[in-house]
């Protein structure tokens, strides 16, 4: 009896194992979308595959960045000011242009009322922070 059972559990811990592992990195798509709609010209598919290698490793380095920096700090979460300081240190945030003129110049509404907080109605601001 000990041994059914034994077999019985390893036949079913084996049907897990079929799954494939979920590819992480940038969507290609979103990677195409956005180079096209700044390079405003058709793309060819070598050149997309080289823009896409370079996008993925850009984006590793930030989010490495942004580990160290919360690690440094002494947390587990990556917060704004930790961007902040990204932005920063790359040259794109300065004394005379914040992160909000950046959200304003390159995000759509939709993201910008996300993270910029705008009174409402009521006495109301939102996001709420």
């Amino acid at each position: 009896p000990l041994q059914s059972l034994q077999a019985k559990l390893a036949s079913k811990s084996s049907g897990a194992s079929h799954r494939r592992p979920r590819e992480t990195g940038i969507v290609s798509s979103w990677v195409k979308k956005v180079f096209s709609h700044y390079a405003k010209m058709p793309v060819t598919r070598d050149a997309f595959r080289i823009v896409e290698k370079c996008s993925e490793r850009y984006f590793k380095q930030l989010s490495n960045d942004l580990e160290a920096y919360a690690n440094h700090a002494g947390r587990r979460t990556v917060e704004m000011a930790d961007l902040e300081v990204l932005l920063r240190r790359q040259g794109l945030v300065t004394d005379t242009v914040p992160v909000q003129v950046l959200i304003e110049h390159h995000l759509p509404l939709e993201y910008r009322k996300l993270l910029i907080p705008v009174a409402v109605s009521g006495n109301k601001v939102i996001p709420c922070q």
